[in-house]
């Protein structure tokens, strides 16, 4: 009992001393929470904060974000990627509109039923908003405790983050659970770093971390090496018409879904290709050049794209694509950054 007072107490006054001003921690909003907590998930801190506060501008409450237009939401999520997570926040916005009265539930399991919550997150909003006993175990906190109990198991495993979570329950303080978990997630991020050598010299668990004391903090954590990346080629036409762009939209499933791109093909493709794909879309006389190269990796897959400008004196009428103003690429119409390159040709 007194080893886990000690790892509590220790790492509680760590946190008074050492934590990030971040601004979603300037007060216990639920709703402010959730964002960042959603916001947070594969991406970095610092990515994170200018999306946060221009979300929270634009949508400062529950009710605001269950009414959003679609690609309104999308604009203010572009370029933060794993899009679904977006469309899961307005998902859950409308039912705890519907069923909560606009509250999110100081309750786990409730907040786990909420789509786009699970089980990391719903401990992570219940223990730092309604200051709930449950755990909240990410990367961060497997990392940091597989090298404290010198623990080899696969982290990516669902069993292991459920016993990593049971376990932390047996010296998380009834008083600060949500201190308790920001602390072990800081922890995490800051000292007990994921890339590089972590800073144990600036550790609250120095004296009792066994990956320190035995020399195993390279070996630790263990992860299931990776499946290679796929990797996909496509050619992006780049259709222009004096100011005008052509854009089009993806289909409602899979990679991207629901966001605008650039009209393209998945392959590569030479001068012949593209001489006939403009002859069947009908631009047999329309100025090309090329328009650089690009490659985007997405979790599973890699795609490598090329770029080909076609100069059009009419825009082209289709049911593929709308024709836009450029301009409107700046703040109406949401392009995934794996297309960014090409919209800073244009």
């Amino acid at each position: 009992m007194e080893q886990r007072y000690d790892l509590s107490g220790s790492l509680l006054h760590w946190y008074d001393y050492n934590k990030r001003i971040l601004p979603w921690r300037e007060n216990k909003d639920p709703y402010r929470i959730w964002i960042s907590e959603i916001m947070l998930q594969q991406t970095r801190v610092e990515a994170v904060k200018p999306y946060f506060d221009r979300f929270m501008e634009v949508l400062p409450t529950v009710y605001d974000l269950a009414k959003v237009d679609d690609d309104r939401l999308m604009k203010l999520w572009e370029g933060l990627g794993y899009y679904n997570r977006a469309r899961n926040l307005k998902a859950a916005a409308q039912t705890i509109v519907e069923e909560y009265g606009g509250q999110l539930p100081a309750d786990y399991d409730k907040l786990l039923s909420l789509k786009g919550i699970g089980m990391y997150t719903a401990g992570a909003i219940g223990s730092i908003a309604f200051e709930l006993q449950v755990p909240a175990v990410d990367g961060n906190v497997l990392r940091v405790l597989t090298r404290l109990w010198g623990d080899d198991s696969d982290i990516l495993k669902d069993k292991t983050k459920k016993a990593m979570g049971r376990r932390v329950m047996e010296f998380m303080p009834e008083d600060r659970p949500g201190d308790f978990n920001q602390a072990l997630i800081e922890l995490g991020a800051t000292v007990c770093v994921p890339n590089g050598q972590p800073l144990c010299d600036q550790c609250p668990w120095d004296t009792v971390c066994k990956a320190y004391k035995e020399d195993l903090i390279d070996q630790l954590p263990v992860k299931t090496p990776k499946k290679a990346r796929r990797i996909e080629h496509k050619t992006v036409f780049l259709l222009e018409c004096g100011e005008q762009i052509a854009i089009h939209k993806r289909g409602d499933k899979g990679l991207l879904a629901g966001l605008w791109e650039f009209p393209n093909e998945g392959k590569k493709m030479d001068a012949e290709d593209i001489k006939e794909w403009m002859a069947e879309h009908h631009m047999e006389d329309a100025k090309t050049k090329a328009a650089g190269k690009g490659k985007h990796i997405f979790s599973h897959v890699e795609w490598h794209m090329e770029g080909v400008r076609i100069s059009l004196k009419t825009p082209i009428q289709s049911e593929n694509y709308v024709w836009v103003l450029k301009k409107e690429l700046e703040n109406t119409y949401a392009l995934p950054s794996a297309f960014e390159i090409f919209r800073k040709i244009l």
